[in-house]
């Protein structure tokens, strides 16, 4: 079994490094997870892409809602283990795998039920284009528990120290679905061509296994999951303290999908070809929002161990060094998605009329790569410490700004881009406005813990 990191004592960097980087490799993963898919379907034209873009907007959705169990969990979890107490670390563990497979299990049977309304919100134009964008969302999002589990599993093992386990679980699924994907949607050997829905099985077979992975992993573990009983009820006050942690977090994310739904049923308008783009478009992105994404949870967990632990300045110190080494890689995308958008671009759709409203995307975009970073980074450790409120208040309120910004813009000369560019300056005012106010909390409370008297464990020198 890896060993977990010690992330409560030990020097800050490093033990916060060894944590983030399977982290942000696993994020990495996953984005070429994403990226596999939009390589293959792309290869049948914009209208294919288009109807995974408009379906995939539910599986963005599902993500908000399991990042419920996820957050609540993995916060839960990592307080209860850096104050030494891992029977409770493990009721809570149980509690949010409960609440991970029934939130899946309930949107799976709403997204297959109700697949018709779903998919006539984006006002698609091409009657193909609808069609396999039903059979997309009710393949992947009907089978969404494996996706909701695989999350769950994700953050309980980030919060015990482990981040090797989900690396080896995602890498597995992407081999698979690389795999999977060319087979099963252009019918090689013995498989029919099955288009869409081939790659809609292929996500679906390859989230399956990660989950099976996960749960030999667990089975092996002796740190945390060996605790858990899974039979026995965990109580309510563990559900309670999941849903005060992880509601507001879940609230945000689904808002901004709804939000982002109401901007895609926008750039609908358009044409099936801008629905491609930003489909495209918001994959390439996710080089820099997914690996942030990933270092957060590992800042989040660092913090929410040291704060169980009571430790401030190991707080202190982790957010300075996660900010350090987000800023480091928010530069990089800026600098690839600014200067390098066609070739980049070209990889995914090869159409002449629509590249260049691909490299308008990404061009528009990556102004904001930088702050996106921040706000992402800093919303994990706003979440370790307990915090999940302030950017969950900070995101609904700035995201939610792009619908009006982006109808004022979209009737000014730069029309499609208009949208973009309201992307952009929401995520550039949440980067500076979430940083201003971490640093304010962070101060008070800090200033609090230090006030506090506390155990002769927790006032070991780190």
């Amino acid at each position: 079994m890896a060993k977990n990191v010690d992330l409560v004592s030990g020097p800050v960097l490093p033990s916060l490094t060894k944590l983030a980087l399977p982290i942000m490799a696993t994020s990495l993963i996953q984005m070429a997870y994403n990226l596999t898919d939009m390589l293959w379907i792309g290869r049948m034209g914009s209208s294919a892409v288009a109807s995974v873009g408009a379906a995939g907007m539910y599986m963005w959705l599902s993500n908000g809602l399991a990042a419920l169990p996820k957050m609540g969990g993995q916060v839960n979890t990592g307080h209860a283990l850096g104050a030494g107490r891992h029977v409770e670390a493990a009721s809570f563990s149980a509690a949010a795998l409960w609440l991970g497979a029934a939130l899946g299990l309930l949107f799976g049977a709403c997204s297959v039920l109700f697949a018709d309304p779903l998919i006539g919100f984006f006002n698609l134009n091409s009657p193909q284009v609808i069609s396999d964008a039903k059979i997309y969302l009710q393949i992947t999002c009907g089978c969404v528990v494996f996706s909701f589990l695989n999350q769950t599993f994700t953050g309980l093992f980030t919060a015990a120290g482990n981040s090797r386990c989900s690396f080896a679980a995602t890498l597995t699924g992407l081999v698979i679905n690389m795999v999977l994907d060319p087979v099963l949607i252009f019918g090689i050997g013995p498989f029919p061509v099955m288009g869409v829905t081939g790659a809609a099985i292929a996500t679906i077979l390859a989230q399956f296994v990660v989950t099976l992975v996960f749960v030999v992993f667990a089975l092996r573990d002796d740190f945390l999951f060996r605790h858990i009983r899974l039979l026995q009820n965990p109580g309510k006050d563990r559900f309670l303290s999941i849903l005060r942690i992880g509601f507001p977090t879940c609230v945000q994310n689904m808002i901004f999908t709804g939000i982002s739904m109401i901007i895609a049923r926008l750039v609908a308008g358009y044409g099936d070809a801008a629905v491609a783009v930003q489909k495209v478009g918001s994959q390439i992105e996710s080089i820099s929002w997914m690996t942030a994404d990933g270092f957060a949870a590992a800042v989040n967990s660092f913090l929410a161990q040291n704060y169980g632990a009571g430790k401030p300045e190991r707080i202190r110190k982790g957010y300075r060094s996660a900010m350090g080494v987000v800023l480091i890689w928010g530069v990089f995308c800026t600098v690839l998605l600014i200067v390098f958008p066609e070739p980049v671009f070209r990889l995914f759709i090869t159409e002449q009329d629509v590249i260049p409203m691909g490299v308008d995307y990404l061009v528009i975009l990556g102004v904001s790569q930088l702050l996106m970073s921040v706000e992402i980074t800093t919303a994990g450790a706003f979440a370790g410490l307990g915090r999940t409120m302030p950017p969950s208040v900070c995101s609904i309120v700035l995201t939610g700004a792009r619908i009006p910004l982006a109808w004022l813009l979209i009737r000014t000369p730069l029309g499609l881009n208009g949208i973009w560019w309201s992307i952009t300056i929401s995520s550039i005012f949440k980067g500076i406005v979430l940083f201003l106010w971490f640093r304010s909390f962070l101060g008070k409370e800090l200033g609090k813990m230090a006030g506090f008297s506390i155990s002769p464990q927790r006032q070991s020198a780190s």
